[in-house]
């Protein structure tokens, strides 16, 4: 079964085609990256398959389930691209709210050991989420949803905002994730981290997906060893009416 799939999926705003025709499948296990530049319609790709904004046309399965039903995102985690938690609330509370909604115990090993895996200060969790920096509220979005154990991680531009050191951490944990049988579907605009981590990719352009496939076919096709100047040269195609 498919973790997630999407049969001729289309949404506009106003005139624009943001999503035109989309056909993908995402496999269990996989890591997906979603890569297009900004205003492609990454985020609203995503916010579709999660049912928060309405579609024009197609259809979304998660789980085998019509995504329109709550059911279908029970064991899935999502973080937006941007994210903004209460705050009112300290970061160590954040955390164990995002968990008791997931129906996920608040293991206080658990969370002081994600603390410590992305550096995240333990004094600065006691404090209200409005002091922290942007890097800082990123750590904890990504604490709380890689401690929800989700079989599916929906990641919008997991890495923003992130220093180079907290982009190595994150990543690695990722890489744990998978070794357990976590799936990941993720959107970034940096292609390294695509290249790094994904099994597969969909290049979204003008409303329409260019290329899925691996970032090494990719390159292949545009005989050249740098994903950025396939990417290009993928995005420069004409696309058929």
């Amino acid at each position: 079964m498919n973790m997630i799939e999407c049969k001729n999926l289309c949404k506009s705003y106003a005139s624009k085609k943001v999503l035109d025709g989309i056909n993908l499948s995402i496999n269990q296990g996989e890591f997906f990256g979603l890569v297009g530049m900004n205003g492609s319609g990454k985020s609203t790709m995503i916010k579709a398959m999660l049912d928060l904004v309405a579609i024009d046309g197609g259809e979304i399965e998660i789980f085998g389930e019509t995504h329109r039903q709550v059911s279908s995102r029970k064991n899935l985690a999502y973080l937006p691209d941007r994210f903004s938690p209460p705050p009112h609330l300290k970061g160590k509370d954040f955390i164990c709210y995002m968990l008791e909604l997931q129906g996920v115990q608040c293991d206080e090993t658990a969370i002081n050991n994600m603390l410590e895996v992305l550096e995240l200060d333990k004094i600065a969790m006691q404090s209200s989420v409005s002091n922290l920096s942007k890097g800082m509220t990123q750590k904890l979005g990504l604490a709380a949803c890689l401690l929800s154990d989700k079989k599916l991680l929906m990641l919008d531009e997991p890495m923003s905002g992130l220093d180079p050191k907290a982009r190595v951490l994150f990543k690695k944990e990722l890489q744990n994730k998978k070794r357990q049988g976590a799936s990941v579907f993720f959107s970034s605009h940096v292609l390294a981290d695509v290249d790094e981590l994904a099994d597969r990719i969909a290049v979204l352009h003008n409303g329409k997906l260019m290329y899925v496939g691996s970032t090494e076919e990719l390159k292949e096709k545009y005989k050249t060893d740098e994903l950025e100047d396939a990417y290009m040269q993928c995005i420069d195609q004409v696309i058929p009416a």
